[in-house]
């Protein structure tokens, strides 16, 4: 049997998150799923809390701060916005873990998690707002309407992926509405 690491328990802990929520984060299935026993989940977590909060914070280090140091590449802010929804919105399976998050937002694992994830979100989409020439109060509105924008389709792609069919030209069509000066 192949020794697990830490980073493979989050891993799997992580899929298992996406796939059923907050509760399908058990020592045990997760054990099984890797081919290990549950010792070796012991080694690395004090108990299933720990393993969970590792996997919170994994999730908010990949799909957060990864995200925007990617972004970050992209030059002016425009073209930041673009890649930026192009990245979060590629891949569904990406926005599972985050419904399955605010499901559980109540959760005293989660919902500190979420909130900086969403805070830290929020803030630097008002960063780009911003930098657009938006003075702050509309900088702050926009961010929250795009990330309004963001939630409502990772849901729509999760639970009828048929109903977003041109995702290019809904992407093109949301940047032109949040970036409008009108």
């Amino acid at each position: 049997m192949a020794r697990r690491t830490r980073d493979d328990w989050t891993a799997v802990a992580l899929r298992a998150l996406a796939e059923g929520g907050v509760s399908a984060v058990a020592v045990e299935p997760l054990a099984a799923r890797l081919g290990a026993t549950k010792g070796s989940a012991y080694w690395h977590f004090p108990n299933r809390e720990a393993l969970l909060k590792a996997t919170l914070e994994r999730w908010e280090r990949e799909h957060t701060e990864a995200v925007i140091e990617a972004v970050e590449s992209a030059g002016d802010p425009e073209g930041k916005l673009r890649l930026l929804f192009a990245t979060v919105l590629d891949d569904v399976r990406d926005s599972a873990v985050e419904l399955a998050m605010l499901a559980a937002k109540d959760d005293p694992a989660v919902a500190p998690v979420l909130g900086r994830v969403t805070d830290r979100r929020l803030g630097y989409l008002e960063e780009l707002f911003r930098e657009l020439g938006f003075d702050a109060e509309v900088a702050q509105q926009r961010a929250v309407l795009a990330y309004s924008v963001y939630l409502g389709q990772a849901q729509l792609l999760s639970s009828t992926p048929h109903v977003v069919k041109a995702r290019r030209a809904l992407l093109d069509e949301t940047l032109t509405v949040v970036m409008c000066r009108a």
